[in-house]
């Protein structure tokens, strides 16, 4: 049971801190549908700068946990950086923002391909395994390994990945942002009604930005942190639809945190599904192939938003551009 526990944390927690970078972008006005591109770009990024740093800094190679968190940091700045083509779009252009998150998309899985065949000859990029200066051999597992605790407590402290509580107090503490600070509720009310909050001196635009960026930085995070706990430590210019998926968590958890949290746990156990099917007697006596429980996640993404789209209220002026001029 801890081993089935332990799986579905490590799947839950990518999910959890995207779907939040999509309440961010949506809860300021903008429809960010490019989660997935910016998860696939910031994970290459993180990953370049975690190979460049293991392969020409033997420190870093001796404290893995550092390297992670640097890793973290960077693949969260990029993501900020490329969603920033979005807020442009959308906010500075007035396009389309269902068509500018598509071409985000496309472009993000391009870009990171493009450059691993060119720098590597290959189709992906493996950050792998090094020997540090003592001659030990470490791989990509930044892991908090404590085996003498109460099965309750291993699920977080033993084999749990630094990347786990980082985005935990990540969740948190942007959940308090957005509901209990000035600049939080800024945001909001410029996903409800733009103009409403113009007239109070609320710059909309900048807190689109801002909302946008928060998002971009999330997702970027979170994909790095899914290649490196969920990849085995290897950028292929996709995410396994993982951003697609947090967005249907955001929507089936009405844009607010505890429905987010709760949508991210039971979709990451269906997710790591295809990793513990064999602990349970039941499905291992099914003898179903690994590819029929990947399938679970998604068949159940369309059965859960169809029946509670109809319950779900997302912002009122989220995908609307705003026109300071117009009432």
């Amino acid at each position: 049971m801890v081993f089935i526990l332990q799986k579905t944390l490590i799947f839950t927690i990518p999910l959890l801190i995207v779907a939040l970078a999509g309440m961010f972008a949506e809860r300021s006005g903008i429809i960010n549908i490019a989660l997935d591109g910016i998860m696939i770009f910031g994970a290459f990024i993180g990953a370049v700068v975690a190979f460049n740093l293991r392969s020409n800094f033997v420190a870093f190679v001796d404290h893995p946990q550092l390297l992670f968190l640097i890793c973290m940091v960077i693949a969260a700045l990029a993501g900020a950086v490329f969603s920033f083509l979005l807020s442009v779009s959308a906010i500075k252009f007035n396009a389309n923002q269902t068509i500018g998150g598509t071409a985000l998309n496309l472009l993000a899985p391009a870009i990171a391909l493009f450059l691993i065949k060119v720098f590597t000859t290959k189709d992906q990029l493996e950050m792998g395994t090094s020997r540090n200066s003592e001659g030990t051999v470490t791989d990509f597992s930044y892991v908090i390994t404590n085996k003498n605790l109460p099965a309750g407590l291993q699920v977080f402290f033993d084999k749990t990945y630094i990347s786990t509580f980082v985005c935990i107090a990540l969740f948190i503490i942007l959940s308090i942002f957005i509901y209990k600070t000035k600049t939080g509720l800024r945001i909001r009310s410029c996903g409800e009604n733009p103009h409403a909050a113009d007239s109070v001196g609320i710059n909309v635009y900048k807190m689109r930005y801002l909302g946008t960026a928060i998002s971009g930085a999330l997702a970027g995070l979170g994909g790095y942190v899914y290649i490196a706990t969920v990849a085995n430590g290897t950028a292929s210019g996709a995410v396994a639809g993982m951003g697609f998926l947090a967005l249907a968590i955001m929507i089936f958890g009405n844009w607010k945190p505890v429905g987010i949290a709760l949508g991210a746990l039971m979709f990451g156990f269906l997710k790591c599904l295809s990793v513990v099917h064999s602990q349970f007697a039941f499905t291992k006596n099914l003898g179903l192939p690994m590819y029929f429980y990947n399938l679970i996640p998604y068949v159940a993404v369309l059965i859960v938003l169809a029946f509670s789209a109809g319950k779900s209220r997302a912002p009122k002026a989220e995908g609307i551009p705003y026109d300071k001029g117009s009432r």
